[in-house]
C-alpha cells in the first residue's frame, strides 16, 4: 500500500507582508557574515541567452555575458534588501522585482530540488519559488506591488542619513580616541597569537586593520603608554611578517594573492587583485617607517616591482587582476593555482642538485607536497604532491644550518627565485583582467608615490634580491606620475568635470563612483607631497569639489556611493563597512583634513574642508561608537583629527634645487618618519605660477618663506610649523627628522611665526 506524502508547506506570508524589523535595520549597518564568492559556471557553448554584458569591455564581465550580473551600485541596493528581510546576505543572490524595479521577494540560495525532511519543505527549490511567485503575481499583483513600494520606503528611510540622524556636526577628541582604541581592543580579542591576523581561516589581508593598530601605537606612544603601544605594534608587525612568509605572498614573483584558505597564510585563493596589493604596500611602508626593518621594505618593493613588471599597461595604467586559474597542458583544462605550484622534481630540474636542497629546505618543498599544514589547506586533494613555497623557519636558522652568512643566504635564495620565475614564465599564464579601474589606480599612485620617498631610508642590500629588482626610488615616483597621467588623459573629462570608472581599449561609459574620486584624490595628494608638482594638488582640489557636488550628503555628512542620476538605482546608499576596500567616506575624511591644512585659503576657506571632514567623522560617535571594528580606516581618519592641528612641513627652494642631492636628502628626511598628521607644502620661489597659487591658497606660508629668503638667501629649506608657530628653519635632514619626531608644539619659542595670523 502506498502512503501519500504530506503536502509540503512553506510560509509565503513574507512575500505578501515583507516588513522590516528594527533588528533588520541594525543588521543593515553590519557586514554580512558570509563571504561573497565569484561564480564562473556559465559555459559559452550551452548559453541560450545573452545579456548586455556582451557589449562591455571588462574580461570579467564578458565571461558573465550569459548570466544575470549587473553593476556594484545595483548589487548594493538589492543586497541591502536581502540583508534586511533575512538577516544575512551573500551570493548567489536572487531578487524578484516589479516592473518598477521594486523587490517583492529574494534570497541567497535555492537548491535545484525541493529539500524535504519529515514531510516538511525545509528549503524550496528555485523552480518552486519561481512558480509560486508567478501564481501570486497573477492573483495578487496590486497587493504585491504595494508591498514592494512599502518595503523600499522602509529601506530608504533606514539607509538615508537625514540631518536628524546626525546629532553632532563635529567630532570631539574623546570620541575619536575611543573609536581608535576600541577598534584595537576588538582586534586584540580576535588576534591569532601563533599565526598573526585576526580570526581563523580563511584569512584575508585587511590593510585597514593593521593601519588602525599603527595609529593606535602612535597615539599611545605619544601618551607615554609604552606597554599598550607595544602590544598594538606587535599585533601589526607579527601579522605582516606572517603574511609575507606564507604562500599567500608570491615568494617567486612578488605580490599578494587574494586570501589564504587556511589559517597559516599558506595555500591561497590564487587570484591577484589591484585593489589590495597597493593598499598592502602602503601598510608595509608605514610599518617600515616605525620599525626601520628592511624586511618590511623588501615586501613593499616586491609588490611594487610585481605591479611594474606584470600589471602596468604600456601607457602607465594599472590592470585590475590576474585569475586564479590557468591552463594545465597535461589535461587541457584550467586548474586553480597551476601556474604557481611546484613539485619537488620541477624545482630540482630548474635549480640542479647543488642549489635545490637549500631552496627546498628554506621553502619547505617536499616530495609528497607541502599543502598539508591544515585540513583546510587542500580539502579537495587538488594539490597532492604539489608545493606552495612558504617560509616556516627563520632564515637566520637556515643560514646557520647551512654554514652561510645571512647576506649570502639571501643572495643565493634570490638567485634561485629568479631562475624559478623564468621557468614559471614558460607556463600558460593566468587570465589577465586588463581593465583599468580609476579607484584602484588611485591606490597605485599612492603606493608608488609614498614608496619613492619612504624607501630612501632603507639600507640597500648588496644587490637585487628577486622578485625585488633593485630599482632606484625615483623610478617609483615616475611610475606614480605615469599612472596619474594615464587617468587624467583617459578617464577624466575636463569639460564635463566628470571622472569615469574604467578603461579597456576605450573609456567605459560608466561614470565614476564616490570611491573612484576619493581614492584618486588620495593618490594625487601623495603624489604632490612626494614630488612637489602643483598640478596634482590643483587637480585633487577640483576632484574634491566635484565629489562634494555629486556624492556629499550636506545634511547628514559622508558620501553616497552613487550620484542618484540613474533612476533605476532606487536608493542612494552610503557604504559603511571598511572591508577589502575602505569606504569612500573613510578615505575622504582623511583627504579633506589634508586639503584643509595644505590649502587653507586667504579667508580661511580650508574651514569648509574641515567641516565636511568633521561631519563625515561624526558617525564615530554615533552608529559606529560601539562597533568601530566595522570601520578601522575611518578610525584612522579620526586619529588625524585627534592629532590635529597638523604639522605643516613647508619645503622652499628655487628651480635648480630639485635636481640637487641636498634637496632630495631633505625631502627624504621629511617623509622618513611615521607622521600621518602632516601636510607637505612645496614652494618654488623662482616660479611665478607657483607663487601665485600659494598667494591664493596659503599666503601666510608664502610670506614667511619669502621673508626668510630675502634675509638669508635661497637654499633648500624646511619650515616645520604647527598651529601657526614654526620651529627654526633648517636645511639639515637630521634636524628635519628630529623636529618631526617631536610631539606637540615647539618646546622653546622661536622667532618664526607665520605672518598674517
Amino acid at each position: 500500500m502506498q502512503v501519500a506524502a504530506a503536502t509540503p508547506k512553506i510560509n509565503w506570508q513574507m512575500i505578501l507582508n515583507p516588513t522590516l524589523s528594527a533588528r533588520a535595520f541594525t543588521l543593515l549597518r553590519r557586514p554580512s557574515s558570509q563571504v561573497r564568492a565569484h561564480s564562473q559556471m556559465a559555459a559559452e557553448h550551452t548559453a541560450k541567452h545573452t545579456n548586455r554584458l556582451a557589449k562591455e569591455q571588462s574580461p570579467y564581465l564578458l565571461q558573465h555575458k550569459h548570466n544575470p550580473v549587473e553593476r556594484p551600485d545595483v548589487d548594493r541596493v538589492y543586497m541591502s534588501y536581502i540583508q534586511a528581510i533575512s538577516g544575512r546576505g551573500g551570493w548567489p543572490m536572487s531578487v524578484w522585482l516589479t516592473p518598477d524595479l521594486e523587490p517583492i521577494y529574494g534570497g541567497t540560495y535555492y537548491p535545484s530540488k525541493d529539500m524535504i525532511r519529515g514531510g516538511q519543505l525545509m528549503m524550496p527549490s528555485f523552480k518552486t519559488v519561481l512558480m509560486r511567485i508567478g501564481q501570486l503575481w497573477e492573483s495578487n499583483r496590486e497587493d504585491l506591488k504595494a508591498k514592494g513600494t512599502s518595503v523600499m520606503s522602509q529601506l530608504s528611510a533606514a539607509l538615508s542619513a537625514e540631518a536628524s540622524g546626525v546629532e553632532a556636526e563635529t567630532i570631539g577628541p574623546d570620541a575619536a580616541e575611543h573609536a581608535l582604541t576600541t577598534c584595537t581592543a576588538q582586534l586584540a580579542r580576535r588576534f591569532d597569537p601563533d599565526r598573526g591576523g585576526f580570526g581563523g581561516a580563511p584569512k584575508f589581508p585587511r590593510p585597514c586593520e593593521i593601519n588602525n593598530l599603527l595609529c593606535t601605537y602612535d597615539l599611545q606612544k605619544a601618551q607615554g603608554k609604552e606597554g599598550e603601544a607595544n602590544k598594538a605594534l606587535h599585533m601589526a608587525i607579527f601579522s605582516l611578517e606572517k603574511m609575507a612568509a606564507g604562500g599567500m605572498y608570491d615568494q617567486i614573483g612578488g605580490g599578494f594573492h587574494r586570501y589564504s584558505v587556511d589559517e597559516f597564510w599558506h595555500v591561497p585563493h590564487f587570484e591577484k587583485m589591484c585593489y589590495d596589493n597597493p593598499q598592502l604596500v602602503l601598510t608595509y611602508l608605514a610599518a617600515f617607517q616605525i620599525t626601520k626593518a628592511n624586511s618590511l621594505a623588501m615586501v613593499a618593493r616586491g609588490v611594487l616591482d610585481y605591479l611594474r613588471r606584470d600589471m602596468t599597461s604600456k601607457e602607465g595604467g594599472l590592470f585590475s587582476a590576474e585569475d586564479a586559474d590557468s591552463l594545465d597542458p597535461s589535461t587541457n583544462h584550467k586548474s586553480e593555482g597551476f601556474f604557481y605550484v611546484w613539485t619537488q622534481e620541477e624545482v630540482e630540474k630548474v635549480l640542479g642538485p647543488e642549489r635545490a636542497p637549500l631552496f627546498c629546505d628554506a621553502y619547505s618543498i617536499r616530495k609528497q607536497g607541502n599543502c598539508t599544514l591544515s585540513p583546510r589547506s587542500d580539502p579537495m586533494d587538488e594539490f597532492r604532491g604539489k608545493n606552495v613555497p612558504i617560509l616556516l623557519q627563520p632564515l637566520e636558522r637556515i643560514a646557520v644550518q647551512n654554514n652561510l652568512g645571512l647576506e649570502e643566504l639571501h643572495q643565493k635564495l634570490a638567485d634561485c627565485r629568479k631562475d624559478l620565475h623564468a621557468a614559471r614564465a614558460a607556463r600558460p599564464r593566468p587570465g589577465l583582467d586588463d581593465k583599468i579601474v580609476t579607484a584602484w589606480n588611485g591606490y597605485g599612485i599612492s603606493a608608488f608615490a609614498r614608496a619613492a620617498r619612504t624607501l630612501a631610508a632603507e639600507e640597500p642590500p648588496a644587490g637585487p634580491l628577486f622578485p625585488v629588482e633593485g630599482v632606484k626610488c625615483h623610478e617609483y615616483l615616475q611610475c606614480a606620475e605615469r599612472t596619474a597621467e594615464f587617468v587624467r588623459d583617459h578617464l577624466w573629462d575636463g569639460n564635463k568635470r566628470t571622472l569615469l570608472r574604467s578603461y579597456r581599449v576605450a573609456p567605459s561609459p560608466v561614470e565614476g563612483f564616490a570611491d573612484d574620486y576619493a581614492c584618486l584624490i588620495q593618490g594625487l595628494l601623495d603624489l604632490y607631497e612626494a614630488g612637489g608638482d602643483t598640478q596634482w594638488l590643483q587637480w585633487a582640489m577640483e576632484l574634491q569639489q566635484r565629489m562634494d557636488e555629486l556624492f556629499l550628503d550636506p545634511a547628514g555628512g559622508g558620501y553616497y556611493a552613487t550620484t542618484g542620476a540613474d533612476k533605476s538605482i532606487l536608493i542612494r546608499i552610503k557604504d559603511e563597512y571598511d572591508g577589502a576596500e575602505p569606504t569612500a567616506s573613510s578615505v575622504a575624511a582623511a583627504n579633506l583634513q589634508r586639503l584643509a591644512h595644505l590649502v587653507p585659503g586667504k579667508a580661511g576657506s580650508g574651514e569648509r574642508w574641515m567641516n565636511e571632514a568633521d561631519k563625515t567623522l561624526a558617525s564615530l560617535q554615533g552608529q559606529h561608537f560601539e562597533i568601530p571594528l566595522a570601520v578601522p580606516q575611518l578610525c584612522c581618519s579620526g586619529y588625524l583629527k585627534l592629532a590635529s592641528p597638523f604639522k605643516q612641513v613647508i619645503v622652499a627652494y628655487d628651480s635648480f634645487a630639485p635636481h640637487a642631492p641636498p634637496f632630495q636628502a631633505l625631502m627624504d628626511a621629511v617623509h622618513a618618519p611615521f607622521a600621518p598628521s602632516k601636510a607637505v607644502i612645496h614652494i618654488d620661489v623662482s616660479d611665478p605660477a607657483c607663487k601665485a597659487f600659494w598667494q591664493d591658497h596659503n599666503p601666510a606660508a608664502l610670506d614667511m618663506v619669502q621673508a626668510h629668503f630675502e634675509k638669508h638667501g635661497v637654499a633648500p629649506t624646511a619650515f616645520i610649523c604647527q598651529n601657526f608657530t614654526c620651529q627654526a628653519p633648517t636645511s639639515s635632514p637630521v634636524d628635519v627628522a628630529k623636529q618631526l619626531q617631536q610631539s606637540g608644539e615647539p618646546k622653546q619659542p622661536t622667532p618664526f611665526t607665520m605672518p598674517g595670523m
